[in-house]
């Protein structure tokens, strides 16, 4: 029999939005576990982030004038219960987080299948719903202890979604424990600062910590928290020179896990970044304190240079894309750390910018290691030509890369610009546009290898199948698409950055 939603039903299942988004995949993973059905792994888990995306859809709707929903847990209200938190900024990423969590799955079906022995996927398919709770849940709560619990959720999950990868490459052992350490000490550091935080102000809710570091006036420990909490989102966000994990983790997990990782990950590390400096911390306090101007903007000046360089030189794809992801995280903190309307806009873009183009060019290296068998050039070279769908997918994705006008990677670039002549600092305008030519010399590099070589012999010829070309060129279309109709993003990120820079003033109940 079939039961009708009443509208006031309706509207108490609205209201539930803020918890859903978390909750949904949060049950998902146990109950893949419990079910222990490969098939019904698969199935529950695109379910689950299809239905992700559709609550991460209806919360920016809420949100995009510029108002603020928020859930108290239990009915507990804040600062004494747990509080989750929708503005303009973090419904702008759990979006982007669920939306390709959405079109990743579909393409993972029979990537995962070449990739992982058939006995682990129930078990990858429960960790990748765990690393996906945490990263919305990150990105949706108002509670900064909060935080660090959903970002220990994410890691713990994507350290054994990276030694999946060990079927192929045993290589991919050692990246998931440098990456455990890594990860370890940038969470041990985050965590200190939170102590440090509450130490001074005796509360965890964001808006309530906002509100007493605005009256402590130059207190030491609140300083020594902002440096412990950067420092540990830093090494989470791969902050030049904090970016040693990175390379190996993207190069030696499955293709799907780096497909992800790649698009979402360092992207909401960056959001925690954006929400402390400006919602708990205050603008005036970065204005005061000028670490941004002396500390961020030249390592993400140097991030922008040094990671393109060493791309230039790499003769596996895959580690070649993971460098350049270095130099695009540049171009974000350099964003953020212009403390301006249109700089903050400019990072809050490209982190969805990227996140597009990176999923596209990850899955299509992807698609290509399924028929090569590896990313190395000497492995992929002439496969233009025997797999030309996914080589124009690639390709699409390598000019959103550079930021060729019309895709989504020259809106973000253009902003940064702009942003950098308003501050009067033409030689960073001069630097952005240069650091963008090196992008051109390692994407050529792509393009050479897949269409002016030719393929070695005993290389699988044919395309990758359907369900894995059609969400390569999903997102190779978005990158055109989000270059061309900015209304959506640039409409989302403008209102993100003005709620960003209005401080706690913009977090009040």
């Amino acid at each position: 029999m079939a039961t009708e939603l009443t509208p006031h039903a309706a509207m108490s299942l609205t209201e539930q939005l803020p918890v859903l988004q978390v909750l949904v995949p949060f049950m998902a993973a146990p109950l893949i576990v419990f079910l222990g059905s490969r098939g019904l792994a698969w199935i529950l888990a695109f379910g689950t982030s299809a239905a992700a995306f559709v609550i991460a859809a209806l919360l920016l709707g809420q949100v995009l004038d510029g108002s603020v929903i928020s859930y108290h847990i239990g009915g507990w209200a804040p600062p004494l219960g747990i509080e989750y938190r929708i503005d303009a900024a973090n419904a702008f990423v759990l979006l982007l987080v669920s939306g390709i969590s959405a079109i990743v799955l579909p393409y993972a079906r029979e990537s995962v299948a070449s990739e992982i022995p058939r006995r682990h996927h129930t078990l990858f398919y429960a960790c990748y719903m765990l690393c996906l709770t945490g990263l919305l849940g990150v990105v949706a709560t108002g509670d900064a202890f909060n935080v660090f619990v959903f970002l220990e959720i994410s890691s713990l999950s994507t350290y054994v979604l990276i030694a999946q990868g060990s079927h192929r490459d045993k290589r991919a052992l050692t990246a998931a424990y440098d990456y455990l350490i890594m990860g370890t000490i940038g969470a041990t550091f985050f965590v200190i600062g939170l102590g440090m935080l509450y130490m001074a102000t005796g509360t965890l809710n964001m808006a309530d910590l906002a509100d007493r570091i605005a009256d402590q006036g130059a207190n030491r420990t609140v300083v020594a928290a902002f440096g412990f909490i950067i420092v540990g989102m830093g090494l989470k966000a791969a902050l030049y020179p904090l970016h040693l994990w990175l390379p190996n983790a993207y190069t030696y997990a499955p293709s799907v896990v780096t497909s992800f990782l790649a698009a979402t990950a360092t992207k909401v590390a960056i959001y925690v970044l954006l929400r402390f400096m400006f919602s708990v911390f205050q603008p005036t306090f970065l204005f005061e304190g000028n670490t941004l101007e002396f500390l961020i903007i030249p390592l993400a000046v140097l991030a922008m240079f040094a990671a393109s360089v060493i791309a230039i030189f790499q003769t596996d794809m895959k580690r070649l894309l993971a460098y350049s992801s270095i130099a695009q995280i540049g171009y974000m903190l350099l964003g953020i750390g212009m403390l301006s309307q249109t700089g903050l806009t400019a990072a809050i873009v490209h982190l969805f910018n990227h996140g597009i183009t990176k999923a596209a060019l990850f899955m299509g290296v992807g698609a290509l290691v399924f028929r090569a068998g590896g990313s190395f050039f000497d492995r992929i070279q002439g496969m233009g030509k025997t797999m030309p769908w996914t080589s124009a997918a690639i390709v699409l994705g390598g000019l959103s890369l550079i930021g060729v006008p019309g895709t989504a990677g020259f809106v973000s670039k253009w902003y940064l610009v702009q942003g950098a002549l308003e501050k009067g600092w033409w030689p960073v305008a001069v630097l952005i546009v240069a650091s963008s030519l090196l992008a051109v010399i390692y994407v050529w590099h792509i393009v050479e290898t897949l269409y002016l070589k030719t393929p070695a012999k005993d290389i699988a010829v044919g395309e990758v199948p359907n369900s894995m070309l059609i969400p390569i060129w999903i997102m190779a279309l978005a990158c055109i698409y989000f270059g061309l109709a900015t209304d959506i993003t640039l409409g989302a990120a403008q209102a993100a950055a003005k709620g960003l820079l209005a401080g706690s003033s913009g977090m009040l109940h």
